[in-house]
C-alpha cells in the first residue's frame, strides 16, 4: 500500500484518475433493514415499506431509501490502494455531488467502488481530497448511487 504524506499535494494529485477502484465486499439490502430505516426516518412511502403495494409499482418489489443506500457506505469496505498519513484528524467536510439513479431493490446486495478526483491545498495547511463512489447493485454495470465526498485532513 502507497503511503502519502497529507501535506505532499503532488503526490496526492498523483491519485487523480477516471479509473474506478476495486469492488468492496457485498452488503444485503433486506426488507428488514429497509422498515428500520423506515421508523428511524419516518418516510414510509409505500415503494418502500408494503412489498405488496409495490409489486404494482414501477420496479415490481420495495426498494431502499436513497438515502439509506447512501449510509450504507460503511457496511462496505474499498480495497484501498493508498493511505494518507501524518495528519492529527480528518473530517467529512461534505459532498459536491449527490445522485440517486438507480433502484436498490430489497434483498438485493449492493458493493461499492471509488477513484480519486481532486486533491488540493485546504485552509490553515491542510489537505482536501475529493472522493467519488459508485454504488451499485450486485451484477448491474448502472450504479445506483454516485456520490463525491470532500475529506479534510489537519
Amino acid at each position: 500500500m502507497q503511503k502519502i504524506q497529507f501535506d505532499d499535494i503532488a503526490a496526492l494529485q498523483g491519485l487523480v484518475s477516471e479509473e474506478w477502484g476495486d469492488y468492496s465486499n457485498q452488503f444485503e439490502v433486506t426488507q428488514d433493514t429497509i422498515n428500520k430505516f423506515a421508523d428511524l426516518t419516518g418516510d414510509k412511502y409505500f415503494l418502500h415499506v408494503d412489498p405488496e403495494a409495490a409489486k404494482s409499482g414501477p420496479f415490481g418489489t420495495t426498494i431502499a431509501h436513497g438515502f439509506l443506500t447512501l449510509s450504507l457506505m460503511t457496511q462496505m469496505r474499498i480495497p484501498e490502494t493508498f493511505e494518507i498519513t501524518g495528519s492529527n484528524f480528518m473530517v467529512n467536510y461534505g459532498s459536491n455531488k449527490l445522485r440517486f439513479v438507480g433502484a436498490v431493490p430489497s434483498g438485493s446486495k449492493i458493493h461499492m467502488r471509488a477513484r480519486v478526483v481532486k486533491a488540493e491545498a485546504g485552509a490553515k495547511g491542510g489537505m482536501e481530497l475529493t472522493r467519488e463512489f459508485a454504488i451499485h447493485v450486485v451484477g448491474s454495470e448502472k450504479p445506483a448511487v454516485l456520490y463525491e465526498m470532500i475529506v479534510r485532513y489537519m
